[in-house]
């Protein structure tokens, strides 16, 4: 199944229509996105045998965040392997972790103002918590994940950067610098859910068309999804509704001299999941 939120409401969506979740199980599951993965087990064997036939067209334009308010955002740094060659880094032996502030959280078709001249852009694979977790062994962690998503994590490079000390979090963290969506799609939709596709076109520079900058695959992580959840959950409590955005694969533009300029769109897939499709001003 396919979660999203429509006009603040938390709907199922499949083949251009939305179903309202909160109508259509006479109330038994509320409006709002987050308590859907707080009662997990429940949904889930209510929206095998849900009835569309009330389902509704809608426009992607309209979807929000699918979860705006989880109570942690967690994030990855330096987990592909051609990313960490091309900023000439060494692979980590442990996670590089920062969140991004829930008020950065936004919709697949965001538009995004840039604070500076130095705004950088990196997809990324989102994996949302089913469960609550802590100290979870690895072989366990995918029974935790409730479904996935596509993510942007956008930095403004200068303040995450400046020293003394690097200011990861506060960086990537203005309105709208953290889109996801357009829904949350659960494991049995992705026949190959470990090894999914990523990619990232700008339009409005490069080459006619839109220019692909990042091409990539889930698979070439240094850190994989169960992997990223038994670390993390060595140490913190994972609560149901929570993101983990976790790493982007090489292209992104700091290593190349792109920096997102007004006027550009860009686009950003996972493969089996779906796009975001962000202008800037």
């Amino acid at each position: 199944m396919r979660i999203a939120n429509l006009h603040g409401r938390a709907a199922l969506v499949r083949d251009g229509l939305a179903l309202d979740i909160e109508q259509a199980s006479d109330g038994k599951f509320g409006p709002a996105p987050l308590g859907l993965y707080e009662d997990w087990d429940a949904f889930r064997a209510w929206a095998v045998d849900a009835d569309y036939s009330s389902a509704l067209p809608f426009d992607d334009k309209d979807l929000g965040a699918p979860i705006p308010n989880p109570r942690q955002i967690f994030a990855i740094g330096l987990n592909y392997k051609d990313h960490a060659d091309e900023a000439s880094l060494p692979y980590p032996e442990h996670l590089f972790v920062f969140t991004k502030f829930q008020s950065s959280l936004a919709g697949p078709h965001a538009v995004v103002e840039l604070p500076s001249e130095t705004v950088d852009y990196e997809v990324e694979l989102v994996a949302v918590v089913g469960k609550e977790m802590h100290k979870v062994d690895e072989t366990e962690a995918w029974d935790g994940v409730a479904g996935l998503s596509v993510g942007q994590d956008f930095s403004e490079r200068e303040i995450q950067l400046r020293p003394p000390v690097p200011q990861f979090s506060l960086g990537k963290s203005f309105p709208n610098f953290s889109p996801f969506g357009p829904a949350v799609v659960t494991l049995d939709e992705l026949p190959d859910y470990e090894g999914l596709p990523l990619s990232t076109v700008i339009e409005g520079q490069g080459p006619a068309g839109g220019w692909k900058v990042q091409d990539g695959n889930t698979r070439n992580m240094i850190f994989s999804v169960p992997q990223i959840i038994a670390e993390l959950s060595r140490v913190v409590t994972l609560f149901p509704g929570d993101l983990i955005f976790t790493g982007t694969p090489a292209g992104v533009g700091k290593a190349h001299g792109i920096a997102l300029q007004p006027g550009n769109v860009l686009t950003s897939t996972v493969e089996g999941i779906g796009s975001l499709r962000n202008e800037f001003v």
